[in-house]
Formats: C-alpha cells, structure tokens, sequence
C-alpha cells in the first residue's frame, strides 16, 4: 500500500523530466545559430586570457628571482654594516686612546718635535748637516728643540709648542661654555710659553744668532684659536722677540734658508775654482820659465856645437888633410854641417815677461852666445865666402 504512492510519484517526476528536457532540446536547439559569434569571442578572450597569464608568470619568475637577489643584497649590506659598525668602533677606541696619550705632557711634546723635523725634512734641510736637534745651551739649562744653521755661521732657535690637551677639548665639545673655556685655555697656554721662551733669550746664549727665537705650532687651527682667544698674541710675542710659526710659514723660512746654503755652496765653489785658476796660472807661468831656459840652453848648444864644428873646420881638418898630402890616405874627409836652427822663443803676451828669466848659475846669456859665435873662425870664413 505504501509502496504504490511511492512509485506513482516517481513516474510523475519522471514525466515531468521527460518534458522539460525535449522543451529545453528544442529550445537549445533554436537559439544555436545565434550563439556561435558569442562562442567564438569567448574563446578569443580565453586565448588572450592564456597569453596575458603567461607574461604574468614570466613577471613572477623574474620577481622571485629579484626578490631572491634582494635577499643576498640586504644579507651583504647588514655584513658590510656590521663591520663598518666594528670598525667604527675600533676606530673610536683608537681615537679615544691615542687622545688620552695626546694629553700627556711627555706625548705632546714629541708629537710636536715630530711635526717639526717632518717641516724641516720637506723645507730640504739634511739631518745633521743643516740643523741640530735638542742642543743643549748652559750646562743643560737652555734646550731649544732645533736650531737651524744660517750660511756665514749664524743660526735660528725653533721651540716647538702643542697645546693638544685645550684643543682637543676644544674640538670635541659641543657646549658653547665649555668650547669657551677650552679656548680660553688654549689661548692662556700659548700666551705662556711665549712668556717663557721671551724670557730665556736664547740669541744670548748661541753665537751668530739674531734677537729671535721662533715658536712652532703644529696646526694651522691651533695658532687660529690661540688669536681668537688672545687677539693681540702676535703684538705680545713680538715684544717678547718671539716669532709664531705653523708649519706653512716655517718652511718658506726654512726654505729661504736652504736657498741661503746653497748659494753659500755656490760661493764656497766659486771660490775654490778661483785658487784654483790662480794655482794653475802661477804654475803654467813656472812652466814655461823652465821651458824658456830649456830653449835658452838649446840655443846655447847650437852656439856651442857651431864653435866647434868652426875649431873642427879650422884647425883640425886642415892638419888631418895633410896626411893625404903626404900619401898616407887617399879617402876625402866630409865637411861637417853647423846647425843653423834656433830654438823658437817665447811670443806669447802672458808669457812676455819670462824673458827676463835668469838661467842657471854661471850660464852664459843668449846675448853672449850669439856673440860669440859671430866672431868665431868659421863664422868669419863664411862672410868672406
């Protein structure tokens, strides 16, 4: 009984079905032809849809790749950080201590001294030849830090100074009191020690030294505060006979000075290439005496060779030939030659006044030489020739 209502509601619903779908077939089946151009745009939009979502997964790729590119940069830069930031720090603890060193009395003045001979090095004086280091002046008491050799034996006195303590606490604070305060430190400082180095007088206890002594600062800053904080130090430390210097002016002093010994090189040069002309000259004019009594004893052996060769002529000769007189030799005897060369004399200016020369002890003159010869026999036979 409960089954029969059960299927007479399945076959109804089955019914029902049937219907709608032949109506929904003959109406799809309708509307077909108008559909197609809709079908075809929405394939076209599919196909477009495809390419548009490959270049979006191209975009993707390359962002991934750049976002893992971006992950090594930033992993390189917080290295790079990190050791700027360890470097930053030992730098800090380095500045730190070599201020802390700065502002020992002992540190200060070498870096000062160091900074002064480095001015002298680039001024072109030479270590031990042009410039003494830490000379000491009475028994000790009186040490300048360098004293610079003058051409003609004069020197200069330089006293190096450097007030780092003041100025670093100048340089490094922030606070106008205080960065008051160290510059009034600063400019008190300085405006001591040119007290002190006016007082020593340094030009009394050194030969050849001018009324001065200079004061070396080694930072352009540090005299630029010291005249901020003490606007007439250059007023005070020229009535002290105190001359400031930084490092700029110092070496066009030094320089000036190095100029100086080498035109003092020059001199000395000069000079010895004038004894030396004159040596030479005194020399050669010694020479050619000697050369002059050398031909003045030529000559005299010509006169004599010729006196000679006239006795030879005159009186030898002419008894040997008797001997082929008497029939003991029938070979002729050679007529000997005189020599009529003279040795030259001397014609030039410089030389002139070697005429005069002597010759040697108990040497006859050229004048009685010639003299003699012309009255010799054989000369007297060649006139009458």
């Amino acid at each position: 009984m409960d089954t029969f209502p059960l299927l007479l509601t399945l076959a109804l619903v089955l019914a029902v079905g049937l219907t709608l779908g032949a109506l929904i077939g003959v109406l799809w089946s309708r509307s077909r032809p108008a559909d197609d151009p809709a079908i075809a745009e929405l394939q076209r939009r599919v196909a477009e849809h495809a390419v548009v979502q490959d270049g979006l997964d191209r975009l993707q790729d390359q962002l991934s790749d750049l976002a893992h590119d971006r992950t090594a940069w930033q992993a390189q830069l917080n290295q790079q950080v990190a050791d700027m930031r360890h470097s930053t720090e030992s730098l800090r603890r380095e500045t730190t201590t070599l201020a802390t060193a700065l502002r020992k009395p002992q540190v200060r003045g070498q870096w000062g001294e160091l900074h002064l001979r480095r001015t002298v090095e680039l001024a072109g004086l030479v270590d031990h030849c042009d410039f003494a280091e830490q000379t000491r002046l009475d028994d000790g008491r009186l040490r300048p830090d360098l004293v610079v050799s003058l051409a003609g034996g004069r020197t200069i006195a330089v006293d190096a100074k450097a007030p780092l303590a003041a100025f670093l606490d100048l340089t490094g604070s922030d606070d106008t009191t205080e960065h008051d305060q160290a510059l009034a430190r600063l400019g008190e400082h300085v405006r001591k020690h040119v007290a002190d180095l006016g007082s020593r007088r340094y030009w009394e206890a050194l030969a050849g030294t001018p009324e001065f002594v200079v004061l070396f600062l080694p930072g352009e800053a540090i005299l630029q505060a010291a005249l901020q904080a003490v606007p007439d130090l250059v007023e005070q430390a020229a009535a002290r006979n105190v001359v400031l210097a930084t490092p700029s002016t110092l070496i066009a002093l030094l320089r000036t000075v190095a100029q100086g010994w080498q035109h003092e090189v020059l001199n000395e040069q000069a000079q010895a290439v004038q004894r030396l002309g004159q040596e030479l000259h005194a020399r050669l004019g010694s020479m050619a005496g000697h050369l002059d009594r050398v031909g003045r004893s030529l000559n005299a052996s010509v006169v004599a060779w010729n006196q000679a060769m006239g006795s030879l002529e005159g009186r030898v000769l002419v008894s040997a030939r008797r001997f082929a007189e008497l029939g003991v030799t029938n070979d002729a005897l050679e007529e000997p030659r005189q020599v009529e060369a003279v040795a030259r004399s001397l014609a030039s200016p410089e030389l002139a006044v070697l005429d005069d020369v002597p010759g040697g002890p108990g040497e006859p003159t050229l004048d009685d030489l010639l003299e003699r010869e012309q009255s010799s026999p054989a000369a007297r036979r060649a006139r009458g020739a």
